[in-house]
């Protein structure tokens, strides 16, 4: 039993049962290689040409993400919930062609890694994609394009392309008790989920012109 740095959004201690292990600092730089980063762990000081550092701007509140949000360029189809509950998330990718993953603290919803994602609560998409990534990977990242949007079985989530453009993944907040770097041909060894096929099957199709803008 580990109990996860960061306390829970009622201040309780988060006690992880099965805690992951780091993986060695060789895998950080090798595109070929998974990589496995947990709470206040080990990282590079860059990443394929971008510093790893905590994000210690990211915005306190609904509208300071909404600003963040509005200055993504791109056009994206007409969101359509079908009177579920809307969420968002991203598929965050390196330019290296690996992808960033969660695991779920405790593997919360039987998810063992699934792409962080959240529920807007209000806000609009776009604003909850990059707040949700932040809060559960550590990372600041900036969407570039609309991915696939998937129906759940109590929500209709959407799905943006990202990339990376600062924070640090061991600040992952207490929903997440690992961050992986997964290189594309082995998501499917990590991701289970039927929820997250669609969207694998969406990234596949988009992360050449992705990893080669």
């Amino acid at each position: 039993m580990h109990t996860h740095p960061q306390p829970d959004d009622q201040g309780h201690p988060v006690f992880i049962r099965h805690p992951h292990n780091p993986s060695s600092p060789s895998t950080w730089l090798d595109p070929t290689t998974l990589a496995t980063f947990i709470p206040e762990g080990g990282f590079p000081e860059i990443l394929n040409g971008i510093p790893l550092a905590p994000w210690t701007e990211a915005p306190k509140d609904h509208a300071g993400w909404a600003r963040l949000a509005g200055g993504f360029h791109f056009q994206e189809p007409a969101f359509d919930s079908k009177g579920l509950k809307a969420s968002a998330g991203a598929a965050v990718v390196e330019p290296d062609g690996r992808v960033w993953l969660v695991a779920p603290s405790n593997a919360f919803g039987g998810y063992k890694a699934t792409f962080p994602k959240g529920k807007t609560d209000g806000q609009e998409l776009r604003a909850t994609a990059i707040k949700e990534v932040f809060e559960e990977t550590g990372l600041q990242v900036e969407l570039v394009a609309h991915l696939v949007d998937v129906r759940r079985s109590t929500s209709m989530a959407r799905y943006y392309l990202a990339r990376r453009i600062g924070g640090c993944p061991t600040d992952m907040g207490w929903e997440s008790q690992a961050v992986h770097l997964v290189p594309l041909s082995d998501l499917k060894i990590l991701l289970h989920h039927p929820n997250d096929q669609p969207i694998l099957e969406a990234l596949a199709k988009a992360l050449p012109s992705l990893t080669h803008a």
